[in-house]
């Protein structure tokens, strides 16, 4: 009997130590909800502090965005459920004690909200489309209601991002059998590193200079507090129990030492935020655009490596906990 104990402890392919739970999908909702928090988050703040015309992009064409790439988000965490048909249980009842329960009511709020903010600005910032719903007798109910109540709808939508934003960290900080997640860190990080994600896409798409130049700076803010953030969060872990430090060993010199430093850290903060630093100085270039695409994949791949780290840190030593010599004594 011992010795059955002995083989079959944990031999499930679905336990850690085997990274086969959260894959690949996790990550990008991640990252497709810090994104979607930091659009909601800076067109509301553009609304209202009455700045459309001065931030014509943000305020009238951004909001659109919300909805879509919070849809996107919700398809791949979607893909990564295994009952996918009781997706609907989720809205049968409220758990205060868990962070998935408060993530998907405050997803049910983030969706109208997001939608009426896109309403509100569809005829300024997308004329054609605001015409083709104009249409539709609910359509252009939908579209006044959204325009009559539209400082509401913004406090709403400024809100709703601050919480969704957190929501992405906290999420992962919750689970305090993972040390590299068990972090206050994870929450104010994923909500600037969204806001961040937020201000690329804007770069990418503005078309007024003004408008560039100063999310420009904010993004240059943004990654700054991000890389302090993320040094915080590792000092953390290397001055705390001997579980946080061997999880924040796997950085340095571990496994993940040359995902974290080489294909995050470089391409994904310091460059970015060089070649913003020039282009605040003038020094305006057409390969300059890459920034905000680094920028873009540093927000996503932080989070893949959260997600990786944190499944991979354990509180249980495996070599101690099982020794197969062990069943060479029973013979």
């Amino acid at each position: 009997m011992l010795e059955e104990v002995l083989v079959t402890v944990r031999d499930n392919p679905h336990i850690d130590p085997a990274l086969t739970v959260w894959t690949w999908e996790i990550p990008a909702y991640l990252f497709m909800g810090g994104l979607t928090a930091g659009i909601m988050l800076f067109a509301s703040l553009m609304i209202l502090r009455g700045k459309e015309d001065d931030f014509p992009f943000v305020a009238r064409k951004l909001p659109l965005w919300a909805p879509i790439v919070l849809s996107v988000g919700m398809l791949f965490l979607f893909l990564d459920l295994s009952h996918k048909a009781y997706v609907w249980r989720f809205y049968t009842a409220f758990q205060p004690a868990s962070p998935m329960s408060w993530g998907s009511w405050i997803l049910l709020l983030v969706y109208p909200v997001s939608i009426l903010l896109a309403a509100c600005t569809l005829r300024s910032g997308y004329p054609w489309l605001g015409r083709l719903v104009d249409r539709f007798r609910a359509g252009t109910a939908i579209i006044n209601f959204a325009c009559r109540h539209r400082a509401l709808v913004a406090q709403w939508g400024l809100v709703l991002a601050v919480f969704l934003g957190f929501y992405t960290g906290i999420l992962l900080s919750a689970f305090s059998a993972r040390p590299f997640w068990n972090t206050g860190f994870l929450a104010p990080l994923f909500l600037i590193s969204g806001m961040s994600a937020a201000a690329a896409v804007v770069l990418l798409g503005t078309r007024n200079e003004h408008e560039r130049q100063t999310f420009t700076r904010i993004d240059i803010v943004l990654i700054t507090i991000k890389v302090a953030l993320i040094a915080l969060l590792l000092v953390n872990l290397a001055t705390g129990s001997r579980v946080q430090i061997e999880a924040s060993h796997m950085v340095f010199g571990g496994d993940f030492a040359v995902p974290f430093w080489v294909f995050f850290v470089i391409p994904g903060l310091m460059v970015p935020l060089i070649l913003e630093y020039w282009e605040l100085k003038g020094q305006r270039r057409a390969w300059m655009m890459i920034s905000p695409v680094l920028a873009l994949y540093g927000s996503y791949m932080l989070r893949h490596l959260t997600v990786d780290l944190g499944q991979t840190s354990s509180y249980v030593s495996y070599v101690n906990t099982f020794d197969p010599t062990l069943l060479e004594l029973l013979r």
